[in-house]
């Protein structure tokens, strides 16, 4: 088993930036989403920062990265860094998200000014 999200995601995916480890294990991509969405903000950031540290790169899905800053922006409703984080991400892979990112930056602008 993988001692890490990162590194489950890294042996799934690949990483532009490391070689992908050697791994016996089986990989299916089910398994890493249920580990994700069960993940904390901490672990997720730690595994989008390491594998996409550029927002617009990395190895990991866009719909994986979208489903990762949705989980965080749950858990963490109140931080509007990491809330114009997940806009950025959404700005950078649409314009199918273009309204979601715009809805964010709002949000994110609101809790900056309270």
């Amino acid at each position: 088993m993988h001692s890490t999200l990162t590194e489950h995601a890294r042996c799934l995916y690949g990483d532009e930036y490391r070689p992908t480890p050697e791994c016996d294990q089986e990989h299916r991509e089910h398994y890493f989403v249920e580990e994700l969405t069960f993940a904390d903000a901490e672990d997720i950031l730690s595994m989008l920062r390491e594998l996409s540290p550029h927002v617009v790169d990395g190895q990991p899905p866009v719909w994986v990265q979208n489903l990762a800053y949705r989980l965080i922006v749950l858990q963490r409703p109140s931080e509007p860094t990491l809330i114009c984080e997940a806009a950025l991400n959404l700005w950078f892979h649409g314009p199918g998200w273009d309204g979601i990112a715009a809805d964010l930056e709002r949000r994110a602008d609101a809790l900056g000014a309270g």
